[in-house]
């Protein structure tokens, strides 16, 4: 399956910026907060799977 990490670069409005962990700029993704789970915010680090995001420590 499908498997990235990211974490939380920037919150602007309704959207977040990701950046996949171990990559550059090239890797930035703009989506909407409805999207990533309760409690995300900057540099918060998520794990991405099956069309879902989750929080990582």
């Amino acid at each position: 399956m499908f498997e990235k990490d990211y974490y939380v670069l920037k919150i602007d409005g309704e959207y977040a910026t990701l950046r996949e962990i171990d990559k550059g700029e090239e890797s930035d993704i703009f989506i909407a907060l409805y999207l990533l789970p309760l409690g995300v915010d900057v540099n918060t680090k998520l794990h991405f799977e099956n069309f879902e995001y989750t929080i990582i420590e």
